[in-house]
């Protein structure tokens, strides 16, 4: 199964040995997301530190471990498709337009978040943690 995967998604796996981190290492899934993904996870760092109590060097082997089973995807392939989802997202939240434009730019079967935000769109169906279980 081939998934966007939500930023919300990392920092919970980044938190705690938990089911998002499951997944993420699971070789049932391939992952995707784009490099907002990435930054936005780097500049939430610190507060990831502080509810963690992780070394920082802990914490950078971990995300570099996270991030060696998600593929980042380059701006330049969701740039064509970046105003349909901007359309899709403006009403809902528009700061996961590049998840939605990721989406709709590559083959995939979904966004994988745990945001009530993507739920409340149409267009890209949403896998939550909890529906992605069965397939552990």
């Amino acid at each position: 199964m081939i998934l966007v995967t939500d930023t919300n998604r990392i920092i919970a796996a980044l938190i705690k040995d938990s089911l998002s981190r499951k997944i993420i290492y699971s070789d049932k899934f391939i992952l995707l997301a784009p490099s907002f993904a990435k930054t936005e996870v780097e500049n939430n760092k610190r507060e990831i530190l502080e509810k963690t109590n992780l070394p920082e060097t802990t914490f950078d082997s971990l995300f570099a471990l996270i991030l060696n089973n998600i593929y980042i995807v380059d701006d330049s392939i969701l740039r064509y498709k970046f105003d349909d989802a901007k359309k899709i997202m403006d009403k809902v939240d528009p700061s996961d337009t590049a998840f939605v434009a990721l989406a709709l730019a590559i083959k995939n079967d979904g966004i994988w978040s745990d945001d009530i935000d993507f739920q409340r769109q149409k267009a890209i169906k949403v896998w939550r943690t909890e529906n992605l279980i069965r397939y552990l």
